[in-house]
């Protein structure tokens, strides 16, 4: 069960600090930041006080975690009419934000002659970057490296001088995998 994202969720929604909640939940707020980030795992008086000073009802956290998705399909079939925005790609994640912990991953589809930097706000990642179709370039560490439909590559990402390009005249769709 997921719950350190929901509470998390709810208080940043409600945009109340770690501070504020853990003095009201009688808790410490390294305490709440471990629950949050599913480190440890609050007893159920624990979790009711924690509801309490957020302003939601423990049951109603239940059921969400409950309802939460353990497992996300993506078809190649879905990919058959993709409309891709002016930036020139399009993300689907697998998971929502709330429910990524340890990695992140996507499938994106690239048209042609559009570029995608690194992701912002991560350093020291492990990257796996699979063609599903078409053909890419990977702009890493002042190197090119050409990927074509079936190739795949593992690295360290280097944030300021990363790109993923389609320079072919297709669209490119690739399986991007990342740790946090």
């Amino acid at each position: 069960m997921n719950l350190g994202s929901i509470l998390r969720d709810k208080r940043k929604k409600k945009r109340l600090t770690l501070k504020v909640v853990a003095e009201k939940a009688g808790i410490s707020e390294g305490f709440l930041s471990q629950v949050e980030n599913d480190v440890n795992s609050p007893s159920v008086d624990t979790l009711v006080n924690i509801c309490n000073a957020i302003g939601i009802h423990a049951g109603d956290v239940l059921k969400r975690a409950e309802k939460q998705d353990r497992v996300i399909v993506i078809r190649k079939a879905d990919w058959g009419d993709v409309e891709i925005p002016a930036s020139g790609f399009v993300t689907r994640r697998f998971f929502p934000p709330e429910n990524r912990r340890i990695i992140d991953s996507s499938v994106m589809a690239i048209e042609p002659g559009a570029s995608i930097p690194a992701r912002k706000n991560v350093k020291n990642t492990q990257e796996v970057l699979c063609v599903l179709k078409g053909t890419v370039e990977i702009f890493h560490g002042g190197k090119i490296i050409r990927l074509d439909e079936g190739d795949s590559v593992h690295y360290w990402s280097i944030q300021q001088r990363e790109t993923i390009s389609n320079r072919s005249s297709g669209l490119a769709v690739v399986l991007w995998v990342g740790t946090l």
